[in-house]
């Protein structure tokens, strides 16, 4: 039985929603902004169905990566292996190995998209759904490493748990700037 005065257990349920609840809401707040964003490009976006298909595909890329990092990041902190960002193997390899997923599945996702769409009858040039992709995707995962990175380390040196914080979070980051990455490589292409 707890005692008054003494905080609770880590792993009561009043714990996880107290440390919980508030990200949560953060990460709600980041869907609503993301809905946001495409309602206000709904007419342009329907005009281009292959694009589309992409969004969805794409803005996960950068959550996923990122998500896969910070779990990462916080195993390494629970085994003691995480003390420094610059020049920790643990981050350095974890960064790296993320970053060739999340490449090679932005590669993977035109190549499908191209397919998926070319069979349905609106086909966008294989060229212009590699270059969307793959602008952003250097946007999506620069931004998102850097905060899982950011956020973890933060978490750790203040005592909260990276698990916690990381994955919600830079899941929901992860569709904000992909979406906007997604825009801003449209743009460059001139395809907007």
């Amino acid at each position: 039985m707890r005692k008054k005065g003494r905080q609770t257990s880590y792993y009561t349920v009043e714990g996880i929603i107290r440390r919980g609840l508030p990200v949560l809401t953060i990460t709600c707040v980041m869907g609503i902004i993301v809905g946001q964003i495409l309602n206000t490009r709904e007419n342009s976006l329907l005009s281009m169905p292959a694009i589309l298909i992409l969004i969805p595909a794409l803005v996960k890329i950068g959550g996923d990566t990122g998500s896969m990092l910070g779990a990462r990041l916080s195993s390494a902190f629970h085994m003691g292996l995480g003390d420094r960002i610059y020049r920790n193997p643990v981050v350095h390899n974890s960064v790296i190995a993320a970053a060739i997923v999340g490449f090679v599945s932005s590669i993977f996702v035109s190549m499908l998209v191209f397919l998926a769409s070319w069979l349905m009858g609106f086909g966008m040039p294989f060229t212009t759904l590699l270059g969307i992709s793959l602008i952003a995707v250097v946007i999506e995962l620069t931004v998102v490493y850097s905060a899982t990175v950011a956020i973890s380390f933060a978490s750790h040196r203040f005592g909260m748990d990276p698990d916690d914080t990381v994955i919600p979070f830079i899941a929901s980051l992860g569709d904000l700037v992909g979406v906007i990455g997604i825009f801003v490589a449209l743009h460059l292409l001139n395809v907007l």
